[in-house]
């Protein structure tokens, strides 16, 4: 799956057990149109420390059964959703608003908070934070929402457990556990804590679910919500990697209540119109059949000329897609039998086994342990970057208990991404047929994919905005690519705009490119939700506008920078090397704010 390799937090060695502390200061009101269904928000006075600018954690709270509404849904379980909403720097009652969500599927939205286009970053120590000046909440009213259920700080029921080191992989992995003897002590490799359920049958198992619960989550949050009163009531989605799939089925699903609220077709007594505004994908898989084939070319033929592969390997990988009865037949296969309504179709036997080595570049690249970055290809496999201070920060007590919740942070969801896989959803088609239908309704959408990414690279992005089917398709296909000028001049990647239709490549940029370019991310951003054409920002957005240029930029390539060396930073184990990490499993490990310093079984203390 794409979200690979993000543990989950843990706590700090030699530290006491760090179960959360209980929530206090936190304001709970009643849904004034839904029976048992409540909102709990504090505001937190951390991240967001601009004078006069608020911010609110708190949780949108749905009880068992909410969801069972005709929609063929069991929800025998509360959903408790958790969000961060941050008032826009700038004028917010007048700003519009954006929510952003992380993908996974099952990562959480706070990293993109923390890491990407939030109001702050965490510091080198991992208790501290400081401004981002190109955070995207400076003219803007933005929503981070932990979903589906049991992501990030969201959870069902809540569960004593341990959080144990599984391997380089899968980080932190959380196991029920029963405290009634007394609560164990953690180390670097063994946490305790509190979480969700870790049951699958207690969150979404498919991106149609987890669009039904978020639009529940939603109609609650935007109607209900004291501290939002929106002058400009827009609503605009931004979303990342698996957020391909969430974007267009989020953002589709609203539009379909939309439209049945007009025709007075709502099963939901009360419902609201959602005043959508604009989609924004950052390095999104859309559709596998459309995108695979971009794996193959990328990992032969990059821009950065770094060869993840040889001529043969690439000449038979592409043969197994390409083959009758290859990889590419039997993705259509499994789309069609999952978008069938037949029950009869045994989806095991049509769609198992699609992502291995036969079919996967992303098996081949990981399976053959070669030293490139899965999300940056211009970085080594063990990444420090991102810098993952944000495990630690939100290990902090005090930043618990600052946001008012009760559970310990867990970054990526193993119980949401084993539901997804059972359901093949990672397979599923027809986000773009749902991308076109959002055009069709006036919504603008816009593609930006930086272009050192594998896991959802930029090539095979761009064979998905070239297959969306909406009614300008032969339009946009046949339109030139124009520098994307960032504001401070600099020319930062390449973008074709037909209307209300963009998509980017971003020069010099990994999988979450406003780590990468935080100016032209934010340019971009901006651009998208005022109107205006992306690649230069001077130019109003029409029918009439189509950018002039290039018909293809493979041709444009860039020099790869210097590789950065690994540091290890033990609560997310990805950015160690095996032989590092062999010293966090001994607990010979020296480590200082987080981060291995040295070993020591070693005679002198050298720099890992």
């Amino acid at each position: 799956m794409l979200f690979l390799g993000i543990g989950f937090a843990c706590l700090w060695a030699g530290a006491a057990a760090q179960l959360p502390p209980k929530p206090e200061g936190v304001t709970v009101l009643k849904s004034k149109f839904h029976q048992n269904v409540t909102i709990s928000f504090k505001e937190p006075g951390i991240c967001e420390t601009t004078p006069g600018v608020k911010s609110y954690s708190g949780y949108v709270h749905l009880p068992p059964g909410f969801l069972d509404d005709g929609s063929g849904e069991r929800q025998n379980y509360p959903i408790s959703t958790f969000f961060w909403f941050f008032e826009a720097r700038k004028s917010p009652s007048t700003a519009p608003l954006s929510i952003w969500l992380n993908g996974g599927p099952g990562g959480s939205s706070i990293m993109g908070l923390l890491e990407e286009n939030g109001p702050c970053f965490v510091s080198a120590d991992s208790k501290n934070t400081h401004l981002n000046p190109w955070s995207w909440n400076s003219e803007v009213n933005m929503l981070y929402i932990d979903q589906p259920n049991q992501v990030g700080f969201s959870y069902d029921t809540l569960t004593n457990s341990t959080f144990i080191a599984h391997d380089l992989g899968m980080g932190f992995i959380p196991r029920p556990a029963n405290f009634t003897d007394g609560v164990p002590r953690g180390n670097l490799t063994y946490r305790i804590g509190t979480a969700a359920s870790n049951r699958l049958q207690h969150t979404a198992n498919s991106t149609a679910h987890a669009a039904h619960a978020l639009w529940h989550f939603a109609q609650t949050w935007f109607f209900e919500f004291p501290h939002y009163k929106p002058y400009d009531n827009r609503i605009s989605l931004w979303t990342e990697s698996y957020g391909g799939h969430y974007g267009p089925g989020f953002m589709g699903f609203f539009q379909e209540q939309n439209e049945k609220i007009d025709q007075g077709l709502s099963t939901e007594k009360g419902a609201h119109k959602l005043h959508l505004d604009t989609l924004g994908i950052v390095n999104g898989l859309m559709d596998l059949a459309v995108q695979g084939e971009g794996y193959i070319h990328y990992g032969y033929n990059n821009t950065y000329d770094i060869p993840i592969w040889n001529s043969s390997l690439h000449e038979a990988l592409l043969h197994n897609w390409t083959r009758p009865g290859g990889c590419l037949d039997r993705i259509h296969t499994c789309q069609a039998a999952l978008g069938s309504a037949d029950p009869s179709k045994n989806l095991t036997t049509v769609c198992s086994d699609i992502d291995n080595e036969f079919c996967s570049p992303i098996t081949t690249l990981l399976d053959r342990a070669i030293d490139v970055g899965f999300y940056d290809i211009a970085h080594p496999a063990a990444d420090p970057f991102p810098p993952p201070h944000l495990y630690g920060f939100l290990a902090e007590e005090s930043v618990l208990a600052a946001l008012g919740v009760p559970v310990n942070y867990t970054a990526a969801s193993v119980a949401v991404g084993k539901a997804f896989d059972a359901t093949y959803d990672f397979i599923a088609g027809g986000f773009l047929d749902k991308m076109a239908h959002l055009l069709a309704a006036g919504v603008k959408v816009h593609l930006v994919y930086g272009d050192r990414d594998f896991a959802c690279n930029w090539m095979g992005g761009e064979a998905a905005s070239l297959a969306v089917p909406w009614t300008r398709q032969a339009e946009f296909a046949a339109a030139g690519y124009e520098p994307l000028v960032a504001s401070d001049g600099r020319t930062e990647g390449m973008t074709r705009q037909v209307g209300n239709f963009s998509f980017t490549r971003v020069f010099q940029a990994g999988h979450e490119v406003p780590s990468y370019q935080p100016i032209a991310s934010y340019n971009i951003f901006m651009r998208a939700l005022g109107g205006w054409d992306i690649a230069t920002g001077r130019r109003r957005v029409s029918e009439e506008l189509v950018t002039i240029g290039l018909n293809d930029t493979l041709g444009i390539r860039n020099a790869a920078p210097a590789r950065p060396k690994p540091r290890c930073y033990v609560l997310k184990p990805m950015t160690c090397t095996s032989e590092v990490w062999e010293t966090v499993v001994k607990g010979t490990a020296i480590v200082k704010d987080y981060y291995v310093v040295g070993d020591k079984s070693d005679d002198v203390m050298g720099d890992l």
